[in-house]
């Protein structure tokens, strides 16, 4: 994507969606307990804050990433859990200012940055046009897990397509993290999209495939639903492993959710 306007724009909805969700919470439900173990509403916009500033600094300031970075080498289990949990001490009205002012920052500095650059990151590096996307992943993924928390359903849109390209892009890192050797051959992905548009990756003619809603791939490469609760569907025994294993995010492997009405 050699223009990453598009996808800026669309971080920018996703941003505002979840910002209407929580903009108007009282005091008592930023406290509530999310699906994430441990995570609370303020948990969860406080880890997009830290992550919009880490981004920020990736795009502007390359030496003082470097050293966040090595934060992050010196404490790999605890520096995201740490950083959202800074942030979920401080009082919402503050902790809502500090993200929107944080995600505005980077907003600004991702269509200000030279076509072609390529940014550091905690991965490879990234252009502007993947960094938005990845932004936009956690934003939908994490705002999955605020509205669960407050009964709302929102409905898919077709910025969708972000997270499933992550999700897609994303097959041999999930494999390479748990250990695993990844298939060498190519997938067909055929997932329907919220408005109704088929969206395929792959061959056609391929051996290994997986179908369904774009909303279920998402939740699944997510971690934000269990794959016994989502329609999508694996032919072929590297596509089925694919479904069990599959993340779109960084870093090791997620425990997942469990299967709906499951004990505990």
């Amino acid at each position: 994507m050699s223009d990453p306007s598009s996808v800026i724009d669309d971080l920018h909805r996703e941003s505002e969606e979840l910002d209407r969700l929580v903009g108007k919470l009282g005091e008592g439900q930023w406290t509530r307990a999310t699906p994430a173990p441990g995570w609370t509403v303020a948990h969860q916009i406080a880890h997009l804050a830290w992550t919009d500033r880490s981004a920020l600094l990736a795009v502007t300031d390359a030496e003082a990433f470097a050293k966040e970075v090595e934060k992050a080498l010196a404490a790999p289990d605890g520096f995201v859990d740490d950083g959202a949990a800074e942030g979920a001490a401080l009082p919402p009205a503050r902790l809502l200012a500090e993200w929107r002012e944080g995600r505005a920052a980077l907003e600004k500095a991702l269509r200000a940055a030279p076509t072609g650059t390529r940014f550091p990151w905690y991965g490879p590096p990234m252009s502007a046009a993947s960094m938005a996307t990845g932004r936009l992943m956690e934003t939908w993924a994490h705002g999955q897990d605020v509205a669960d928390t407050l009964g709302v359903v929102r409905a898919p849109t077709d910025r969708l397509k972000h997270v499933v390209r992550i999700g897609v892009r994303a097959r041999g890192f999930a494999f390479g993290a748990r250990g695993l050797t990844a298939p060498g051959e190519e997938f067909r992905v055929e997932l329907v999209g919220p408005s109704g548009e088929l969206w395929t990756y792959g061959p056609a003619d391929a051996a290994q495939r997986v179908t369904g809603p774009a909303l279920d791939f998402c939740l699944l490469v997510t971690q934000r639903a269990n794959r016994a609760d989502l329609a999508v569907r694996a032919v072929g025994p590297d596509a089925d492993r694919w479904l069990d294993i599959a993340q779109a995010f960084a870093g090791p492997p997620g425990v997942g959710r469990a299967p709906k009405g499951a004990a505990g």
